[in-house]
């Protein structure tokens, strides 16, 4: 059983940035590859980032450019960095590792983000 704590959302002004951060209660990164989804309201949650075991990473079209994802094997935490917050924007932020051994996910619980002036 693999926990995952995100932290690092709150209130940010248009055009603002945050820095998302994903801890793992151990190091994983070796068997996982990690992403950051996103749900709004009424919306279905998607996946925005993702960094392989590898360290290859990946974006959805609607962020490339503004968001990144990064990872330190020494504190066992995925960052995801986002910048140029578009206004009105709020969402839920989670973290989740794939195992590329077994047919299995974790997720954490979730940060949320909301862009208000």
């Amino acid at each position: 059983q693999e926990r995952l704590v995100e932290s690092g959302g709150g209130l940010v002004q248009p055009g603002g940035s945050l820095r998302l951060s994903c801890a793992a209660s151990r190091s994983i990164f070796s068997i996982y590859n990690m992403g950051w989804y996103r749900q709004a309201p009424g919306k279905q949650r998607e996946l925005v980032a993702g960094i392989t075991t590898g360290g290859t990473t990946n974006y959805a079209d609607s962020v490339k450019g503004r968001f990144t994802i990064s990872k330190d094997n020494a504190k066992n935490t995925v960052y995801l960095q986002i910048n140029s917050l578009k206004s009105q924007a709020k969402a839920f932020y989670y973290c989740t590792a794939r195992s590329i051994i077994i047919p299995h996910d974790y997720w954490g619980q979730g940060t949320q983000v909301t862009v208000s002036s």
